[in-house]
């Protein structure tokens, strides 16, 4: 996808000749593509065999040759040939280890988009797999869906990778590309693309634990939203001295006590990447970069070696309270297993340490390629519980905009882990127990009455804190003896005020979408919202003569009359007491 053009110096590409004209400039590029060696594939082939050594290279061969044909004639902003995208998109995927499959459909990623040849044909030379993967990343024609666009062509993408999860790495794939040569584009594009790629694709790649990408986006993105920030952090870790010595010196300790304990393992820095230690350093109002040593370990045995090497990190220096997480015990949402302690190292300098196994490690690198890239290692794409709750909530939404709303909650990096039912739940930060028994399941949610967090009773309303143990009770629940307010059957409105989680409020507006509230007719709604009005002007000594006001009142904030307004101050769409004071200001200027 041809969002950007042109290379960032600040990355390692060349910007443009100063006063370059773009005809020159496409000259000059025509002129040093293909590669020197005059074969552009051969390196391709060559990462890739690398890695899967037995792939076909001729495959690979006839997909560029389609891709270059069929974008011959095509240059990005910066002047080059357009093949240079989809090829350096293929690269990136032979980088991450992926099957040959997914660089075909690489090569191919914008045929369909962006010239004549077309999915069918596609589909008929390369099989229906590559044909899923290139449609799953192209665009929906913004001529024809307008604004929703943009969220229709994100819905596209997230429902196809439902059922081959490679879409996502090849659309990760070709951000990033344009996010590496995103240097030509003005500074709003370069702004807006990037803002783009923070809220959506920075969270996905998360999700699909491809921290190798992920560490380049979240720098390339700090570069065009932060550019002085970026430089700063920069000049920072290339300066700051003895730092290399320090980490020496904290590794060959480490391998000393770990050695003693008789557990095999490999002891190397882990540095930070600029937008990890920019982010940290805002979050802790840091007049200075921040930046704590840190090491990680990665041990050649079982998961219990891991404990067993903790025990001689926290043997060889004092841990720091508070700094020990087990997301081997208690994964993330991204699948991701470590130990994570901080101990106070040499000179009292707080150093943190990662201890995980090889495979461990693999993950944490690679993700869901770490199921391509290899072979033996467990089927990380079918265990993606995020992605299928996404997918669940997605069919009930037909707003687009309500949809990348949600997306983007749902994506969010800040997330909890309660405990409920004797399981550990992930909820987003600031969710609820309401939140908490629509996850449980939509039976739970819609007749949840009651919650106690650590064993005490507490509002539904609660924000929930990481490590809570919640219990919920329902209405049967209720009937069983347990003690609880009398409440009509089914969600509050007033849920919707405070519940964080997309598949709750999806299950809340739909239990309203079916269900009316029981005996009341819309005339006893209509008379019911008058009366409302009738309450909330009698805080301001007013009465109504007439329904005159009233009715201007309904036309001016678009209602198709005034029933339909009254029955959504009953319904709380709209607040009695907003209603009011918009009626007063209305006859009081009229007067």
């Amino acid at each position: 996808m041809d969002v950007d053009a042109g290379h960032g110096a600040a990355l390692g590409g060349s910007l443009p000749t100063q006063g370059e004209l773009p005809l020159t400039r496409r000259l000059r590029s025509l002129l040093t593509w293909p590669a020197a060696d005059g074969d552009p594939v051969t390196a391709l082939v060559r990462a890739h065999r690398g890695i899967h050594p037995s792939a076909d290279a001729s495959v690979l061969r006839r997909a560029y040759t389609i891709a270059e044909n069929m974008h011959r004639g095509q240059f990005r902003k910066s002047g080059e040939p357009y093949i240079t995208h989809p090829f350096a998109v293929a690269q990136i995927c032979a980088d991450l280890g992926m099957d040959t499959i997914t660089l075909v459909a690489a090569l191919l990623h914008d045929t369909v988009e962006d010239t004549r040849y077309t999915l069918q044909a596609l589909q008929e030379d390369f099989g229906r797999e590559v044909a899923h993967l290139v449609d799953g990343v192209t665009k929906f024609d913004k001529a024809f869906y307008g604004k929703a666009a943009e969220a229709e062509t994100v819905r596209k993408m997230i429902v196809a990778a439902g059922k081959d999860v490679r879409v996502l790495v090849i659309k990760l794939a070709d951000r990033l590309h344009n996010m590496r040569t995103l240097g030509v584009r003005s500074a709003a594009s370069r702004e807006r693309i990037a803002r783009k790629t923070l809220e959506v694709l920075v969270p996905l790649c998360d999700r699909l634990g491809i921290q190798t990408l992920k560490r380049e986006l979240d720098d390339v993105v700090l570069l065009h939203l932060q550019p002085e920030e970026h430089a700063r952090i920069a000049r920072f870790v290339h300066d700051r001295p003895g730092w290399d010595a320090y980490l020496a010196d904290v590794v060959a300790r480490t391998r000393a006590a770990l050695r003693r304990s008789r557990v095999d393992a490999e002891v190397s820095p882990r540095p930070r990447h600029l937008y990890s230690i920019w982010k940290d350093t805002v979050a802790g109002d840091h007049a200075a970069p921040f930046d704590l040593p840190r090491i990680a370990i990665v041990v050649d045995g079982p998961p219990t070696d891991c404990y067993a090497a903790l025990g001689a990190v926290h043997g060889l220096w004092r841990p720091v309270p508070g700094r020990f997480k087990d997301f081997i015990a208690s994964p993330k949402n991204n699948l991701y297993r470590s130990l994570h302690t901080s101990v106070c190292g040499p000179q009292d300098r707080t150093v943190e340490v990662l201890i995980r196994t090889t495979e461990m490690h693999r993950d944490a690198e690679y993700g869901v390629a770490a199921h391509y890239r290899f072979p033996r290692a467990a089927g990380r794409a079918e265990e993606l519980a995020w992605l299928r709750r996404v997918l669940d909530w997605e069919q009930e939404t037909v707003d687009p905009t309500q949809f990348m709303a949600s997306l983007r909650c749902d994506l969010a990096e800040a997330q909890i882990q309660v405990v409920a039912d004797g399981r550990q739940v992930v909820l987003p930060a600031g969710a609820t127990p309401v939140d908490l028994a629509y996850e449980l399941g939509t039976e739970r949610g819609d007749h949840c009455l009651a919650t106690r967090i650590n064993g005490r009773l507490a509002p539904l309303s609660s924000e929930l804190e990481e490590g809570d143990v919640v219990e919920i009770f329902t209405e049967s629940d209720a009937e069983s003896g347990f003690e609880v307010d009398v409440a009509p059957r089914g969600p509050r409105r007033e849920w919707l005020g405070f519940v964080k989680s997309p598949h709750a409020q999806m299950q809340i507006n739909r239990w309203f979408a079916e269900h009316t509230e029981p005996g009341i007719s819309i005339a006893d709604k209509v008379r019911l919202g008058r009366a409302s009005i009738g309450l909330a002007l009698r805080k301001h000594d007013r009465g109504l003569a007439s329904d005159l006001p009233l009715l201007r009142l309904s036309e001016e904030l678009g209602y198709p009359d005034l029933e339909t307004l009254l029955v959504a101050v009953f319904d709380r769409s709209v607040e009695p007491d907003t209603v009011v004071q918009q009626l007063i200001d209305l006859v009081d200027h009229r007067q």
